[in-house]
């Protein structure tokens, strides 16, 4: 199936491209790896009149730990973060989201910017990005902000994000000692595949051995959105860690959940509401065994 016509673009900074964007408006999308742009372009989902490309750009392609901080550029590729030894040793459950998006082939061309702004529920870097308490810098040709990622996610493929922005690069700030994070995809196969469910969980201790003095989980495929559970944070926080804590916050995961089965999604909502509490038990788990060598 051949693509529909467009202006092609490629613009050389950051700046170039935020006045492109501003200028073509709705008329233009941003091509970062093009894995989602170029498939929905040959099933005619979109048929913008412009697309501007910005893997070219050296700013967008910035991948650092300074200062207590990662920050990832926006075109990035997920097969730099999957081979990034720095990533995997601290930011663990980030890698393991990276690992599990696609084929090789895929990781090699997708972006870490790509696949957080086109807000798919069931995109596999959004959920440790939440987890973490990543934030995402957006720019336009007036300047810049800082967003929370738990405030980017307006709605399935729809984002606070606005028409003349550009994601930039997000920040993800450095796990603290005595601090985990899991994360658990579910599918039908293991590469190449939409998740039926995902969920990342981070637990941070009061110390080794202590109370969860910080919790979250984020679930993946159960709404429009990625969403946090804070009916199990709050159970979280405070306690000491046990298995059957862990079955209590797995409980209010599954309560707070509001999947719909479909044929689409490839399960039914009730096999999802039990994997939600399965799943969130699973990364709890994972979070806190981290969180002890740590």
């Amino acid at each position: 199936m051949s693509l529909p016509e467009f202006d092609f673009h490629a613009p050389g900074t950051v700046e170039e491209a935020c006045r492109m964007v501003a200028g073509f408006g709705a008329k233009a999308k941003i091509f970062a790896g093009g894995t989602d742009l170029m498939l929905d372009m040959r099933r005619n989902r979109i048929s913008p009149e412009h697309v501007i490309s910005i893997p070219g750009i050296e700013e967008l392609k910035t991948l650092e730990i300074a200062s207590g901080m990662l920050t990832i550029g926006a075109c990035v590729t997920v097969a730099r973060v999957v081979k990034s030894k720095e990533i995997a040793a601290k930011w663990g459950a980030l890698c393991a989201g990276a690992k599990a998006l696609g084929s090789c082939l895929v990781r090699n061309l997708a972006t870490i910017g790509g696949n957080v702004v086109s807000a798919r529920p069931a995109a596999d870097i959004p959920p440790s990005l939440m987890a973490y308490g990543a934030s995402l810098v957006l720019k336009k040709t007036s300047g810049e902000r800082v967003v929370s990622i738990n405030d980017f996610f307006t709605g399935t493929g729809s984002t606070a994000m606005g028409p003349d922005e550009i994601l930039t690069r997000i920040l993800v700030p450095e796990p603290p000692p005595h601090s985990g994070a899991g994360y658990v995809n579910l599918g039908i196969r293991n590469a190449c595949d939409i998740n039926i469910l995902n969920v990342s969980s981070y637990i941070a201790l009061d110390g080794p051995g202590g109370a969860i003095k910080d919790a979250r989980i984020v679930m993946g495929c159960v709404a429009p959105t990625h969403v946090r559970v804070n009916s199990a944070e709050k159970l979280l926080i405070g306690e000491k860690p046990t298995d059957a804590l862990f079955q209590r916050a797995g409980e209010a995961a599954l309560n707070a959940a509001t999947p719909r089965g479909s044929a689409y999604s490839r399960a039914s909502a009730e096999y999802k509401k039990d994997m939600v509490k399965e799943l969130t038990v699973r990364t709890l788990a994972m979070a806190y065994r981290e969180a002890m060598g740590r």
